[in-house]
């Protein structure tokens, strides 16, 4: 977007971030300014305001944003004139003048998430509203780099013959969601040596930037997950929380004062390398949680049992033969994640724990229930129990947190809402 006035940044934070609504977080409740070097910034806080709680009519905007009316008739007729807006049809029936709300255009900009994990790769198109668009899938034994680098080439490829020019003049850019240590746990994933040996060595975004003009930004995949359930989920209207995500490994994320706080190195939230008991002694290190709460762990039993180990995504899981062996799973994957969510209580006093995975809701469902149930063995003196949450979002979590980075990063009024971490500048 082009603008007259000079890109300021708003005052009242001291560091550059912008001023809060009495004590709600800045990107739940944006709030603009009406100093004349401000449009930029108020321009993105109209966007956000319409993205949080839909469409709106310019009084509404107003009242919301503490904007002046004028301001907001202004700066919403702009941005209809950029093809970021919509008029919806007028709203009649009341006294006066009809109101006509306004909406964000799901041709007003995209986005291109690609999701890497240890068993598959999901690249996704989405629009200004969050909609995919486009949904591409791969799946492998273990993850290759050039067999994946040369997956997303294929697909930026099509890309060209989806959109149209204008369109494509509207793609923000690439967020790549991939996971720590993807060459690590070779043995465990029956990964050959010689492609774990690759992937420290292979600087994915750079890679991918290599492909295309667009930016590209690299994010852990929990933390992506985490990221599209904080701005498109249950996140919106908690400050807090502690995320899991359940997949072939068990991740997470950590939400603090409506940020995703990415730790030092980027990592806050592997709960997957969480020791599940103390050290025994010399020589004895502890399990970590993802022995115990990964889908790993049920697909092995199912393998062990002769029976299909793609039931543990579908609702199979929860039939015979399955039911048995998920069954089993269920308690020992509670009891770990239980003892995680006490730990992180103790030490991070969150009051909500959001539960997802790529597994179907009623296998979630019963997760979660096993989950209070071994929390209920745990002593609360002294510590308040958090709340435990379904996600909203499920399998498309990581690709969805990843396709937000490039819109954040472009409309957002506080880009850094997840921007903070450290760049992972490889995939090890």
């Amino acid at each position: 977007m082009a603008y007259d006035e000079p890109d300021t940044a708003p005052s009242g934070s001291g560091d550059g971030r912008p001023p809060s609504a009495g004590t709600a977080p800045a990107q739940l409740r944006p709030r603009g300014s009406n100093h004349v070097g401000m449009r930029q910034y108020n321009e993105r806080v109209l966007l956000q305001a319409i993205r949080l709680h839909g469409e709106l009519p310019k009084a509404e905007l107003a009242r919301l944003t503490h904007l002046s009316n004028q301001t907001v008739s202004l700066i919403v007729n702009a941005l209809l004139d950029e093809g970021l807006l919509v008029k919806r049809e007028p709203l009649r029936g009341r006294i006066g003048q009809p109101s006509v709300p306004i909406a964000l255009a799901p041709d007003g900009a995209f986005s291109v998430g690609v999701k890497v994990g240890r068993r598959s790769m999901d690249v996704i198109l989405i629009d200004f509203v969050g909609q995919v668009r486009q949904r591409w899938s791969l799946d492998y034994r273990y993850p290759e780099p050039g067999v994946l680098i040369a997956e997303i080439a294929r697909r930026l490829a099509d890309l060209q013959a989806l959109l149209t020019p204008a369109q494509l003049e509207r793609v923000q850019g690439i967020g790549i969601a991939l996971p720590f240590s993807l060459g690590g746990w070779q043995t465990l994933l029956d990964m050959p040596p010689e492609v774990a040996a690759r992937w420290p060595a292979t600087d994915l975004r750079a890679e991918v930037a290599a492909l295309t003009e667009l930016p590209v930004t690299l994010i852990k995949d929990t933390a992506a997950a985490c990221v599209a359930e904080l701005v498109a989920g249950r996140g919106r209207s908690m400050p807090a929380f502690l995320y899991l995500f359940i997949d072939t490994f068990v991740g997470g994320g950590l939400v603090l004062d409506s940020h995703l706080y990415p730790g030092a190195s980027g990592n806050a939230g592997a709960v997957a390398s969480m020791p599940l008991q103390v050290a025994g002694g010399p020589g004895q290190i502890p399990p970590q949680m993802l022995s115990a709460a990964s889908l790993l762990g049920l697909q092995k039993l199912y393998e062990a049992a002769g029976l299909d180990p793609e039931a543990a995504m579908d609702d199979r899981a929860l039939e015979p033969p399955w039911a048995t062996h998920t069954r089993g799973w269920l308690r020992t994957a509670a009891q770990a994640l239980a003892f995680g969510i006490s730990s992180a209580a103790c030490l991070l006093d969150i009051g909500d724990v959001v539960v997802d995975g790529v597994f179907h809701r009623d296998l979630l469902s019963r997760l979660i229930s096993h989950v209070e149930e071994a929390l209920d063995q745990h002593s609360w003196e002294g510590v308040t129990r958090p709340a435990i949450r379904a996600g909203t979002i499920g399998s498309d979590a990581r690709a969805l947190g990843g396709a937000l980075l490039p819109l954040y990063a472009a409309f957002a009024p506080d880009p850094e809402v997840f921007l903070k971490a450290a760049p992972i500048g490889r995939g090890d």
